[in-house]
């Protein structure tokens, strides 16, 4: 036994040593790609604050997925509370200081996570859906589409801040605080993951291809794209767009509705919202977005549901997105 749990200390050693050099890395790549954009150059001195900001939004995401937060699952309640505050630093690293800061935004994006924590504070936490759960989605959502957190980080061209911020809560809220059961949330490497994601983005593809071409939401352009574009588009689209999402809509949302519901009516639920969620692209209701997202989300559910493994999904909308959005928009 000693053996054994030596053998699994160095496992999540060597996975932590790896997610941490791996992220660095991005942060770099990112740090040399983004820093001559129109959007870091309109900047200016600024940019250093805004990527910081963002490299502290994003690393919950990242490292949550290695296993970071399992010893933040064994601290008492009261501790996995009170760390929820600190989830409003990005803000801090963003606009202390300069004239972006604003204290009722400040004290807002510590107080919020808090405050749902508290909701979803139950000592044993049954395995369905419970009104505190639909509590916490509501008001997460409520807050993504009142518009209140783009004021937040009011910078042209960095509108997934906001975004990341509200994923860091719903996954704070939800794996350290619930401890949902069946999340599947994981980011650590698996062949059976791309296996599944790619799968069902095969299956995806013509329905997607004929659909979106009879109702005249997507035209084939024979766009020459070079391999750093691609690799760009897929590492931008995975981390900021797929990863979110997938989080929300399927380890949470309807990894939830399957307790109530049932397998098929949760997955034809939570595709029907995911779909929803798109409804304000465009000057009016847009039906054919809200469409095409609504079938592709019974392919992300498929893809998350085949294994429990948000990675599976994410590789299904991240393929997804990245071939509409290079060859198709």
């Amino acid at each position: 036994m000693p053996n054994t749990i030596g053998a699994g200390g160095h496992l999540k050693s060597a996975r932590s040593t790896a997610a941490t050099v791996v992220y660095t890395t991005l942060m770099l790549v990112l740090w040399i790609g983004l820093r001559q954009s129109p959007p870091a150059v309109a900047l200016g001195a600024h940019f250093l604050r805004a990527f910081a900001s963002f490299a502290f939004l994003l690393a919950p995401i990242w490292f949550f997925g290695f296993g970071a937060a399992e010893p933040i699952q064994r601290l008492p309640h009261q501790g996995r509370i009170a760390l929820a505050g600190l989830l409003a630093l990005p803000y801090l690293v963003f606009a202390a200081g300069t004239p972006a800061w604003r204290w009722p935004m400040a004290v807002m994006l510590a107080a919020s996570p808090t405050l749902l924590a508290v909701i979803l504070d139950v000592r044993e936490p049954p395995a369905w859906m419970t009104w505190q759960d639909a509590i916490v989605l509501m008001i997460i959502v409520a807050v993504h589409y009142s518009k209140l957190l783009p004021t937040a980080w009011p910078l042209p061209g960095w509108a997934f801040l906001p975004k990341l911020f509200l994923a860091d809560v719903a996954l704070y809220c939800f794996l350290v605080i619930r401890r949902l059961d069946g999340m599947g949330y994981s980011l650590v490497p698996a062949l059976s993951a791309l296996t599944v994601g790619l799968r069902e983005w095969a299956f995806f593809l013509p329905i997607a291809f004929l659909l979106g071409e009879g109702i005249g939401f997507i035209h084939f352009h024979a766009a020459g794209v070079g391999l750093g574009s691609v690799l760009t588009r897929v590492l931008l689209t995975f981390l900021l767009i797929a990863i979110p999402e997938e989080l929300f809509f399927r380890g949470i949302l309807q990894n939830l509705l399957e307790t109530r519901l049932g397998r098929f009516p949760a997955l034809l639920l939570a595709s029907l919202l995911f779909g929803l969620s798109h409804f304000n692209h465009g000057a009016s209701f847009n039906w054919r977005y809200v469409l095409l997202a609504s079938i592709a989300g019974i392919f992300y559910g498929r893809a998350w549901r085949a294994d429990r493994q948000i990675l599976s999904s994410v590789v299904t909308h991240t393929f997804v997105d990245v071939v509409w959005s290079l060859w198709f928009r």
